[in-house]
């Protein structure tokens, strides 16, 4: 079996992976995050660690990467000696496989019935906690607990892994991976130490993305990955989408389409909804919607302040949007992005979802003309 291939297959047996390629626990270098990475480690060596740390930050940016990263630290602390090249590579082995006995993933479960991961992280799968921390550790050291992502935990599982946090035994490290910061209950995050999590810099960014395709086996043309890079945000995930799937035939409709402003071509509209109906494809829907309101994004900060858009993006921004009309497209991307919200929080339809947010748009083009 191919490596591609592999990756697909691993891609389906767990939540939010990025089909074909690796799962962040399996990769071996962090790019960027130097900031956050030398807080934690100071911390540690001060012998002062928190017990519970909060990684927030935006989607596809590295949160599960230096969650992994940080937890291989930690359980290569162990007896004087350990800490070798070899030890450290045993570590990562484990980490990677998800074998190694003192670290557990908290994740969203497998429905066997519906054949789909759960909407949210159950109680069920947060009392997991009871056994793992109940016994003595298996290996020599610390124990570890990844909650990815913590954002997703239903109110009874919040509840239970409170209770963790509030009397945690000693040498026990949390690490709570989330998007979301607001959906996490204020007992919890009252008892994280924070660290936030920034987009990748130009530089990082593509060291990131070129490192991934070549471990992967991937491969993308210059212009490809160039148009990638721009749009991505500083997101690793959101650029490897765009690399190697259709994201960029997705924005050149979503620029399409914006284009035709005021007017809505039918065929194009239902085809678009049509491709995202029911619940099922939420991470192409997010895509979408991510490159729908990042270009919207953009096209205002040109209209305000001459910067931000790609060259190809000016000559759109200026048929859109001026001085006089910046707060109304404002506040459409304000709205789009609160029903997008709300609609993946409560599993809605993704294709009303879509034909509201483009008849939002036409209404606003209309109503606001340059």
């Amino acid at each position: 079996m191919s490596v591609a291939a592999e990756r697909s297959r691993a891609a389906a047996s767990e939540p939010d992976r990025l089909d074909r390629f690796s799962a962040p626990r399996e990769v071996d270098r962090l790019y960027g995050h130097e900031e956050a990475l030398r807080e934690f480690t100071d911390a540690l060596a001060s012998g002062r660690l928190h017990h519970a740390w909060l990684l927030v930050g935006l989607e596809g940016v590295g949160k599960a990467t230096l969650a992994y990263r940080l937890a291989r630290i930690v359980l290569s602390q162990g007896t004087p000696g350990e800490d070798t090249a070899g030890a450290r590579h045993k570590v990562f082995r484990k980490v990677a496989a998800l074998s190694h006995p003192n670290l557990l993933l908290i994740r969203r479960s497998y429905n066997d019935k519906t054949k789909r991961y759960s909407q949210w992280i159950g109680v069920d799968e947060v009392r997991r906690l009871r056994a793992f921390l109940g016994h003595s550790a298996g290996e020599a050291g610390w124990r570890v607990v990844i909650v990815d992502r913590a954002d997703e935990l239903n109110q009874n599982a919040a509840n239970a892994l409170l209770q963790a946090l509030e009397e945690p035994p000693p040498q026990t490290l949390f690490l709570l991976v989330a998007g979301a910061e607001g959906r996490l209950p204020v007992t919890i995050r009252s008892r994280t130490r924070t660290l936030r999590v920034s987009g990748l810099n130009e530089e990082a960014l593509e060291a990131a993305v070129r490192a991934a395709l070549a471990r992967d086996g991937h491969e993308a043309d210059a212009g490809t990955l160039r148009m990638a890079l721009a749009l991505s945000q500083g997101s690793v995930r959101r650029a490897l989408e765009l690399v190697s799937g259709e994201g960029i035939d997705l924005y050149n409709e979503i620029v399409a389409m914006l284009g035709a402003l005021p007017e809505l071509e039918g065929t194009a509209l239902h085809g678009a909804a049509d491709r995202f109906s029911g619940t099922g494809d939420t991470g192409r829907i997010e895509l979408y919607f991510a490159l729908l309101l990042g270009l919207i994004e953009r096209l205002i900060r040109f209209a305000a302040r001459g910067e931000g858009a790609m060259p190809e993006e000016q000559a759109l921004a200026k048929r859109l949007i001026s001085p006089g009309n910046l707060n109304p497209w404002a506040e459409a991307w304000e709205a789009i992005t609160a029903a997008k919200d709300e609609a993946f929080a409560f599993n809605l339809d993704r294709n009303l979802l879509l034909l509201e947010t483009w008849f939002r748009l036409q209404k606003l083009a209309r109503e606001h003309p340059v």
